[in-house]
C-alpha cells in the first residue's frame, strides 16, 4: 500500500486529462506521475529511505503536490508545514519530526534556512516550476515504494492551542480509506469534476478532502494559493468548479462580496464546510445564493481528519455534522467514559480506520487521548435519535456561569441569526461573582447598523437566562489561524466592553 499509487492509477486511466490547476498553467495527470517519480528518484539519490521524514514548507502550488506525493513514492514521510512559520518554530517541527530535509517555498527562504540551520537540516528552496537545487543525476522510473499500512504516510502537527503542537501520526491505510470514502461515497467524484482548491494543503482538510480525493477520482483541483473574495468567485465561474469545500469564515466572506451574485457558478453541485462549526444562518444563506447543498462535517487531525459528514443522499442537517462515515463509530461519553443518555452533551469519542496510530514519540499523550481503543477529542457534541451528531464546542470553550454549562456554539448561532451581524465568538470572561461570564464579539457587516445593546438583548429574548451574553463589543475583524478559522484565545474584550 502507499497513497502515491493514486498518481500512478489516475495517470495510467486519464493521461491527458488535467490534475492540476494555477490560473493558466495545467499539470495533466501524465505530467504529474512524471515529476513525482522523478522526484522519488532523486530523493532517495540523495539518501531518503523508506520511513525518514521530510518537511514541506510549501504554499498551495503544483509544487506541493509533487513533493508530497514524490516523498510518498519514495517510501518517505511527509512533515507538511505551515509556510507562514517563523525560525524558532521551523526548527522545532523539525528537530521534533527528525526530518533531515526541508523543502520551502521562495518567499519564506530565510525563516527556512534560520530554523532549519538551528535543526541541523537541509533546505532545497522551491519556486515556481521546480525543484532546481537538486541534482538532476538521477534516472526517473515508475517505481513506488511498497508500504504496509500501517506505516507512517505523514506526520500532521496540531495546533499547538493546549500546548507544544503535537505530530499525529496517520498512516497509509488511514489517509486511503479517508480519502476513498470522501471521494466515492460523499462526494461522489468523477473525473468531469472540478474542485476548488483553497484549502491549506498543509492541513488535513485540505490534504484529504481537496488534494487526496480529487487525485484519487481523476478530478481536476484549481489552486488559490491565498484567499481573496473576488478571485474565488471568478475562478467558481471561470474554471467551472463544481465542488466547493471551505471553513465557514470564507462562506460567510462571499456572501458578503459586493455583486457576489453576478457570476455564473451553474456548475456548482456540492459545496462542503468543516475546520469549524457552520452558523446554521450562513448555511441556510449560502444555500439560497448559490443554490447548491451545504454538507457540514466533523473530524481532527488525528483523525484523517473525516469522522462524520451530512450526506448527499439524506441532504443537509443545518446544524448538524452528519452520522459517523463508513467504518467509524462515535459516541457521546462523560468524564468516566460512559456513554450519557440521547440528546445530553458530553465528550465525542471515535473509534476507526481514520483513527491515527499516535502522537510522533509521545507514548504518555497517546494513552491519554486513546483509551480503550477509543479517541477522545475534547469536543463536546450530543447524538439525536437518528444517530446524527451535533458539536456545541470545546470542551476548554465551555463557560460555566453560576453553575450553569453555557455552549458558545449556542449563543454565536443566535447572533448570526440577526440580519445585521458578519461574524460571532462567544468566550468566557472572569467574573468575581459567578466565576465566569458570557461575552461576545461581533462583526458587523457592511454598512449594517447593530449596537452591543440591541445584539444583547435580541440574543435575551431568545435563548435562557443565563446564556446571553451581558458583555457584547463590536469589533472591525476578528482573530483568525491561517485556515480562517477564528481564534478565540486571541480574543480581547476593550475594557468598557458593556457600553460600546
Amino acid at each position: 500500500m502507499n497513497l502515491a499509487s493514486h498518481v500512478v492509477n489516475s495517470a495510467r486511466a486519464h493521461p491527458d486529462r488535467a490534475a492540476l490547476r494555477l490560473g493558466d498553467d495545467i499539470v495533466m495527470y501524465r505530467m504529474l506521475d512524471q515529476r513525482t517519480a522523478r522526484l522519488a528518484a532523486l530523493l532517495r539519490d540523495r539518501g531518503v529511505r523508506p520511513g525518514d521524514r521530510v518537511g514541506l514548507m510549501l504554499t498551495d502550488t503544483p509544487e506541493f503536490a509533487v513533493a508530497y506525493f514524490g516523498v510518498l513514492r519514495a517510501g518517505g514521510v511527509v512533515v507538511p508545514m505551515n509556510f507562514l512559520l517563523k525560525s524558532r518554530e521551523v526548527a522545532y517541527h523539525l528537530r521534533d519530526s527528525g526530518a533531515r530535509l526541508l523543502f520551502a517555498w521562495h518567499a519564506f527562504a530565510d525563516e527556512a534556512r534560520a530554523g532549519a540551520r538551528q535543526a541541523g537540516a537541509e533546505v532545497v528552496i522551491v519556486d515556481v516550476g521546480g525543484f532546481d537545487e537538486l541534482p538532476t543525476s538521477a534516472q526517473s522510473d515508475d517505481d513506488v515504494v511498497d508500504r504496509h499500512g500501517d506505516d507512517t504516510a505523514v506526520v500532521l502537527y496540531t495546533s499547538g492551542t493546549t500546548g507544544e503542537p503535537k505530530g499525529a501520526e496517520l498512516t497509509h491505510a488511514n489517509l486511503t480509506s479517508n480519502c476513498d470514502i470522501v471521494a466515492g461515497e460523499l462526494l461522489q467524484l468523477t473525473p468531469d469534476d472540478v474542485i476548488y482548491g483553497g484549502l491549506p494543503l498543509y492541513h488535513a482538510f485540505g490534504q484529504t478532502c481537496t488534494l487526496n480525493a480529487t487525485i484519487t477520482s481523476g478530478a481536476c483541483l484549481t489552486m488559490l494559493p491565498r484567499f481573496d473574495a473576488g478571485k474565488t468567485l471568478a475562478m467558481l465561474a471561470d474554471h467551472g468548479v463544481t465542488v466547493f469545500a471551505a471553513v465557514p469564515t470564507i462562506f460567510s466572506r462571499l456572501l458578503r462580496q459586493p455583486g457576489y451574485d453576478a457570476y455564473d457558478v451553474s456548475r456548482l453541485r456540492l459545496s462542503l464546510s468543516g475546520g469549524s462549526a457552520m452558523p446554521v444562518q450562513v448555511l441556510r444563506d449560502f444555500q439560497d445564493a448559490f443554490h447548491c447543498p451545504v454538507l457540514e462535517g466533523y473530524g481532527l487531525s488525528e483523525t484523517s481528519p473525516v469522522a462524520s459528514f451530512n450526506t448527499l443522499q439524506a441532504g443537509p442537517r443545518p446544524g448538524s455534522v452528519g452520522p459517523p462515515i463508513r467504518g467509524v463509530e462515535m459516541r457521546v461519553v462523560d468524564d468516566h467514559g460512559k456513554d450519557v443518555p440521547q440528546g445530553e452533551v458530553g465528550e465525542i469519542a471515535i473509534r476507526g480506520h481514520n483513527v491515527m496510530k499516535g502522537y510522533w514519540h509521545r507514548p504518555g499523550e497517546t494513552a491519554a487521548a486513546i483509551r480503550d481503543g477509543w479517541f477522545h477529542t475534547g469536543d463536546l457534541g450530543r447524538v439525536d435519535q437518528d444517530g446524527f451528531f451535533w458539536i456545541v464546542g470545546r470542551s476548554k470553550d465551555m463557560i460555566i456561569r453560576g453553575g450553569n454549562n453555557v455552549y458558545p456554539r449556542e449563543v454565536e448561532a443566535v447572533l448570526y441569526e440577526h440580519p445585521a451581524v458578519a461574524e460571532a465568538a462567544v468566550v468566557g470572561l472572569p467574573d468575581p461573582d459567578l466565576g465566569e461570564e458570557v461575552g461576545a464579539a461581533v462583526v458587523l457587516k457592511p454598512g449594517a447598523q447593530a449596537t452591543a445593546d440591541e445584539l444583547r438583548a435580541y440574543v435575551k429574548d431568545r435563548v435562557a437566562a443565563y446564556m446571553y451574553p451581558r458583555k457584547v463589543w463590536i469589533t472591525e475583524a476578528m482573530p483568525k489561524g491561517p485556515t480562517g478559522k477564528i481564534l478565540k484565545r486571541d480574543i480581547v474584550p476593550p475594557a468598557e466592553s458593556g457600553r460600546q
